[in-house]
């Protein structure tokens, strides 16, 4: 089975003030999304930002089979959330956007109004793919490194106000990873080594980002690692990032300033590590590595755009 996450890139119907202005270019994008699902074909697919649940349902048309979808309720000021595209039938877990008790609300802009959430909430979803063993997965979107200044600005006045935004930009992302954190710990329940459990999602960070690494738990194993052959105490609880068995060529998700960024990631459960067969980015059978557009700091300038300025992350599990 392969089990991937998306970041769809502003899915609206047309007409709205973000996502396509007119139906053709709508059309476009959502048969250029539905070509590579199809080609995809993914067990389960996490998917961000979903801005219109109406679009979704347009593009789940254009698919071929049965699907099952599902969508956090929280979304943010755009009206961007996270959900999932499935081919087994869903179980709603959790849908988390608050952070931990004892995490105190976060800095976000140069107002004396902190933030306690997240931006866009997590949710968690179980399926049962086949054999009686069930996969229970969440998704996310954190928040992003392009920054946003008020009054809609993309630039900052000064280098001191791009300095501030982008250290508020870090304490979020950093909060709502250890939110995201806290929701893998209730779906391992300290069993990681027998409970099948994925993390996914559009982390905004790279694979080395603190922000990313939050959501391993204990550190020293991390495949690749002397440490990744030596079972430990710690894999009742930990996660690893499958990115190091993404062929490096192809280790990346967006391209940004001509850049290449692996930004979104799959995290997986110790009772999964013997299961994965493959791992990638782009098509499962393509010989070349994904073709992207390199992104700058105005994603509003990509709203006609067909397709998604991100690559699909994917994992392929025997089940």
């Amino acid at each position: 089975m392969l089990l991937g996450t998306w970041n769809l890139e502003s899915l609206y119907r047309p007409g709205g003030p973000s996502g396509p202005r007119d139906k053709t270019s709508y059309e476009a994008k959502l048969a250029s999304l539905a070509a590579t699902i199809e080609a995809l074909d993914p067990g389960l697919l996490g998917i961000q930002e979903v801005g219109d649940p109406d679009a979704l349902e347009d593009l789940t048309g254009l698919l071929s089979g049965g699907w099952h979808t599902s969508l956090s309720q929280h979304a943010d000021d755009r009206g961007i959330r996270v959900g999932f595209l499935s081919r087994h039938p869903l179980t709603v877990l959790a849908d988390v956007d608050t952070f931990p008790e004892q995490l105190r609300p976060v800095q976000s802009d140069d107002s004396d109004d902190p933030t306690s959430g997240m931006g866009r909430g997590a949710l968690a979803v179980r399926i049962e793919p086949g054999g009686g063993r069930p996969l229970d997965v969440a998704v996310c979107h954190l928040k992003s490194k392009l920054l946003s200044f008020p009054d809609g600005r993309f630039q900052p006045r000064d280098e001191g106000e791009r300095a501030r935004y982008g250290a508020y930009a870090l304490f979020r992302r950093a909060a709502e990873a250890a939110t995201l954190r806290a929701l893998a710990d209730e779906l391992l329940e300290g069993q990681g080594r027998q409970r099948a459990v994925a993390v996914l999602g559009d982390l905004n960070d790279e694979p080395s980002a603190a922000t990313t690494q939050i959501l391993h738990g204990p550190p020293g194993s991390e495949i690749g690692t002397s440490g990744f052959a030596h079972p430990d105490k710690g894999d009742t609880v930990r996660l690893w990032n499958v990115a190091p068995l993404i062929p490096e060529d192809r280790r990346f998700s967006r391209v940004h300033a001509g850049r290449g960024e692996l930004i979104d990631h799959i995290l997986i459960s110790h009772q999964l590590l013997d299961r994965v067969e493959s791992a990638g980015t782009g098509l499962v059978d393509a010989d070349e590595p994904p073709t992207l557009p390199s992104v700058d700091e105005i994603p509003a300038e990509r709203r006609d755009a067909a397709g998604s300025d991100h690559a699909p992350v994917w994992i392929r599990i025997t089940v």
